[in-house]
C-alpha cells in the first residue's frame, strides 16, 4: 500500500470517498506485529475527513517496575484535513485570533496528498496511556534498584556509600 493518498483520487472517486486498509510496521513504534488500520477518506468540500479504526499490539515499559508488557491498541480515528489555509494572510505575526469550531484541523499546506503513515504514527503515539503500568497489582517496590539489577559500571560508586547521621 502506498503511504500517501492523493486528494485528486478522493475527488474523482465514487461519492468522493476512498477506503483503504493499512497493515504497516511503523518506525518509532515498538509493535509486536504490524499496525492494522481500516480507514475511510471522504471529501467534504474544503476538507478531507479521515475516519476509521486502528488495532495492534505494542510493547511498552512499565513506569513503576520497568518490565516490558504488551498493550492492545484499539481506537477510532476521526481527523480533518484542510485543503487550503483556514487563517488568511491578513493576520499579522503575534496577533491573537480566536479559533472557532471546525478550525482544529490539520492544514495540508498546499500538498496534494495525505500521508497515512504519519497519521498512523501520530495517532498511535497520542493513544498510548500517559502512565504505562504493566498491571493493576504492580507497585514497583524499587525492583529496578536492587543490587542484582545494577549493571551499569558508572553506578558502582554508589554501592560503597556510607552515610553517617549526627
Amino acid at each position: 500500500m502506498s503511504k500517501f493518498v492523493s486528494i485528486e483520487d478522493i475527488e474523482n472517486s465514487k461519492n468522493k470517498t476512498v477506503n483503504c486498509k493499512v497493515e504497516e510496521k511503523i518506525d518509532g513504534i515498538n509493535a509486536l506485529s504490524p499496525i492494522y488500520a481500516d480507514l475511510t477518506l471522504k471529501s467534504l468540500g474544503d476538507f478531507i475527513e479521515v475516519s476509521g479504526n486502528v488495532k495492534g499490539i505494542v510493547k511498552l515499559e512499565c513506569d513503576l517496575c520497568l518490565k516490558e508488557f504488551e498493550y492492545n491498541l484499539d481506537f477510532k480515528i476521526d481527523e480533518l484535513y484542510a485543503k487550503k489555509a483556514l487563517i488568511e494572510d491578513e493576520i499579522e505575526p503575534g496577533q491573537e485570533i480566536e479559533i472557532k469550531e471546525g478550525q482544529f484541523v490539520t492544514d495540508l499546506n498546499g500538498s496534494d496528498k495525505i500521508d497515512i503513515y504519519d497519521l498512523l504514527y501520530q495517532s498511535v503515539i497520542l493513544n498510548l496511556p500517559n502512565k504505562k503500568v504493566c498491571g493493576i497489582n504492580c507497585n514497583g517496590e524499587d525492583k529496578f534498584l536492587t543490587e542484582e539489577k545494577i549493571s551499569d559500571p558508572r553506578m558502582d560508586v554508589f554501592k560503597n556509600i556510607n552515610v553517617k547521621y549526627k
